[in-house]
């Protein structure tokens, strides 16, 4: 386990050396003590076309006891640049800089690690959020007294924007979170996979229920939300529409094409390996096998996006992890999936041609 060093609430030009915080670290900002109420980790990687919206969306939340933590993993843009330049007034930010590129998850984890806050939540650094969201967030979350609460959130493809909503009906209650994980043939809010759509106590991170899985370079937050619901003891849901999401970004890890796009299928593995010593294994075992089901032929549909060479690598891996799932299991999984769907997946199972088609 990793030994974290903990920080005051800081804001600019102190200077940690990356010897004394780990290699490929290298920590910027002010000593400055304060009572922290909300975290805000905000990760970058080439997102210098998209960092002067974010910046200015936080400074338009900006309050007292809120900090943010910027944390540029090892950008080859002018994303460094432009967030010296640009958080040189906001108020109780500070910059974490990688040396060396560590994925998402472990910038995330950087992020958290350095956090104060009673509260954290997260914003990718080409996203955005509304004026005055995060005081409403932070009210949210306080007055329900949840270990986190997750909200709407605006999709933004271009100039469009649609209103994504949260596939919970109850909202601004105290709930269960594993009432919300079920059933199995409908959305749920562990398809529900956006940790920048919501915010989470600190006794979260304390039980190690917050951070993420730094061996997964994709479909970090798929492993992520389906702990959180399985293992957490509170959560709400709260229509709040502030948290704008960047559909569609050319560097976006969603639009990539190489081998990290095969991360959901370790990522369902430890979903599955982990539900093994779930007292409610055998109800919520068909959820995650038919999610992982739906990804796997959501891939296969889009094989052409992947590298070449890549889909055959994809349908061998999918085989093979289907092939792991016993047969009992894998029928419970694809129980109500149209007969169309469950046969490609047979087909793929059994090495027969054509499921790509």
């Amino acid at each position: 386990m990793r030994t974290v060093a903990r920080f005051p609430f800081v804001s600019r030009t102190f200077r940690f050396s990356a010897a004394a915080l780990g290699a490929g670290r290298a920590w910027i900002g002010d000593p400055m003590t304060r009572n922290v109420s909300l975290s805000v980790v905000v990760p970058c990687y080439n997102v210098e076309e998209f960092i002067a919206d974010t910046v200015t969306s936080l400074a338009q939340n900006a309050r007292g006891d809120f900090e943010f933590i910027f944390v540029d993993d090892a950008s080859t843009d002018g994303t460094a640049a432009a967030l010296r330049a640009l958080t040189e007034n906001l108020e109780n930010s500070r910059i974490v800089t990688h040396r060396s590129n560590q994925g998402v998850s472990a910038t995330r984890n950087d992020g958290i690690a350095a956090a104060e806050g009673r509260y954290l939540t997260f914003l990718d650094g080409d996203d955005w959020l509304a004026p005055g969201y995060l005081e409403r967030l932070v009210g949210a979350i306080a007055g329900l007294d949840v270990d986190f609460l997750r909200t709407d959130h605006v999709q933004a493809t271009g100039v469009k924007r649609e209103i994504r909503r949260a596939p919970e009906g109850r909202r601004d209650v105290a709930l269960d979170p594993r009432d919300s994980i079920l059933p199995a043939h409908r959305s749920t809010m562990v398809d529900y996979c956006f940790p920048p759509a919501g915010i989470y106590h600190r006794r979260l991170l304390d039980r190690g229920l917050l951070t993420f899985h730094c061996g997964l370079r994709t479909a970090e937050d798929r492993h992520w939300i389906w702990r959180l619901h399985r293992r957490a003891d509170s959560y709400a849901v709260a229509g709040l529409h502030g948290f704008f999401y960047r559909r569609g970004v050319g560097n976006s890890l969603t639009q990539i094409g190489d081998d990290r796009q095969l991360d959901f299928i370790p990522a369902f593995e430890m979903i599955l390996a982990e539900l093994a010593d779930d007292p409610e294994a055998e109800r919520l075992r068909p959820k995650a096998i038919r999610n992982f089901c739906a990804i796997i032929l959501h891939h296969l549909q889009h094989h052409s996006r992947l590298e070449r060479g890549l889909a055959r690598t994809l349908r061998q891996r999918s085989r093979e992890a289907l092939r792991r799932i016993p047969e009992a299991d894998l029928r419970a999984g694809l129980d109500g999936m149209s007969v169309e769907r469950a046969a490609r997946l047979r087909r793929l199972r059994s090495g027969l041609a054509g499921v790509a088609a």
